[in-house]
């Protein structure tokens, strides 16, 4: 069931005018996409955070091989998981279920902290936890904002959202880069802990306003805000994804986009401990060294993925929609992996990725958010959630394999791991092509404008 329209102010306001920079913001909604903005914000400056520790601590205590093995423990983690879940889902409501799970990852960081600092190595589990932390948050907040919006409303005010994780991700990794070495991996656990209990606030707050507009739109505003604060059905994720060929299609499609992502982050971790290994005379130099890189990585991506999502993909929506946007990243990976073939350096591989992931980032991120905004409410917290993170993983543990396959099977050179990219690649295209048709059908009987 869609959110009945909020009640709004015939006029715009000055944040209303100030927003509509970047997208097609109408009167009175501009306060709830500045929330739900600087709500993401909080979520990916701090994953940001934690995203360079884990990758740190893999890396430096165990190397780029066990990586890329470790996705399929992460694979396998959220087979149990994504039921457990839910089956909490089924029995809150939506404000519960979204405060509740982030309070429950943000008190984990506070034992991680406690075994680093003693000196017990927690790099592979805390490269697990952060696989599992980062999808299921992210994931339930963008099922919390499609819940919130009618399809029009979604596609307009999303990339305004879009910025928030964008400018978050950018902040959290440039200021780790900064003060990785000040701080120490451990300490920004901690800080990240802390921080995410701004969410927390931000989503009551969201809700509250939301919940108030709902109750105040006459006849049936009073009992649909009720049917939006109920728990939901007892059907599982994985049940409606194999019900439903449109939600079948999304889910393919991140399985084959996180494993071109992730081979390709592969080739780029692979070179870059080498570079390191070759500079540095112990460890924790090579520790240094990496969590520089990195950090420095994420920056660019981030600072690129920013002007994308502010500048680039409110227009790319209006101009070929939803379902046409989805094009965009399989076709420069497609353009990535070929100059990567061609050109194996380390210097090329950066680059490429920096495009690649910067348009990950924002434009397919937007995307394929957006998909959700026609389907049920189930699809939307359960599906999605099932989609975004246990999906995502078992691309990640295709990689894994292929990684296997490559290096102690077949002895895989650089440019050999970019053709078989290049291979997956293709298979996303004709994936999204089947989701354009299903998502046009599916969207058939809505107004035009809202379709796209």
């Amino acid at each position: 069931m869609s959110p009945s329209p909020r009640s709004v102010p015939a006029e715009k306001n000055w944040l209303d005018r100030s927003l509509a920079l970047f997208a097609d913001v109408r009167a009175g909604e501009g306060g709830t996409a500045l929330l739900l903005a600087a709500n993401i914000f909080c979520i990916l400056a701090f994953y940001s955070v934690l995203k360079v520790v884990r990758d740190t601590l893999i890396l430096s205590e165990s190397g780029a091989e066990v990586k890329s093995y470790s996705a399929a423990g992460q694979a396998a983690l959220l087979l149990v998981v994504v039921p457990l879940y839910g089956a909490f889902a089924s029995r809150v409501n939506r404000l519960r279920l979204v405060c509740g799970v982030t309070l429950f990852f943000a008190s984990h960081l506070a034992v991680f902290y406690a075994l680093g600092s003693a000196g017990i190595r927690v790099g592979i589990p805390f490269f697990l936890w952060a696989g599992i932390f980062n999808l299921v948050v992210i994931s339930q907040f963008w099922a919390f904002a499609n819940d919130l919006f009618t399809a029009d409303r979604g596609r307009r005010l999303f990339p305004v959202i879009g910025i928030g994780a964008s400018l978050g991700a950018l902040v959290g990794a440039g200021l780790t880069a900064l003060n990785f070495k000040e701080l120490g991996a451990y300490r920004l656990m901690l800080i990240a802990g802390l921080g995410l209990l701004l969410p927390i606030v931000l989503t009551l707050w969201v809700n509250r306003r939301e919940s108030r507009g709902a109750m105040a739109t006459p006849a049936s505003g009073a009992t649909e805000a009720n049917v939006l604060e109920a728990p939901l059905s007892k059907t599982g994720g994985f049940q409606l994804i194999f019900q439903q060929r449109y939600l079948l299609l999304i889910a393919l499609l991140m399985v084959t986009v996180n494993l071109v992502n992730t081979l390709g982050g592969y080739l780029l971790d692979k070179m870059m401990t080498g570079w390191a290994t070759t500079l540095a005379s112990n460890p924790e130099e090579v520790r240094g060294l990496i969590g520089e890189m990195k950090g420095g990585i994420d920056t660019w991506v981030n600072l690129l993925a920013l002007l994308f999502q502010a500048f680039l993909v409110s227009r790319i929506l209006k101009l070929i929609g939803v379902r046409g946007s989805l094009f965009v990243l399989p076709l420069i990976a497609l353009t990535s992996y070929t100059l990567m073939a061609f050109v194996p350096i380390f210097s090329v591989i950066r680059i490429a990725k920096i495009l690649e992931n910067s348009a990950d980032y924002s434009i397919q991120n937007t995307a394929r958010h957006a998909l959700f905004l026609p389907t049920s409410r189930e699809a939307k917290y359960k599906a999605k959630q099932a989609i975004d993170s246990f999906f995502v993983r078992l691309g990640d543990m295709l990689q894994a394999l292929v990684v296997f396959v490559g290096t102690e099977l077949a002895a895989f050179s650089i440019t050999t791991f970019a053709i078989v990219n290049i291979v997956f690649v293709i298979v996303t295209l004709v994936i999204v092509a089947g989701i354009y048709r299903e998502h046009k059908r599916l969207t058939a009987d809505l107004p035009s404008e809202q379709a796209a």
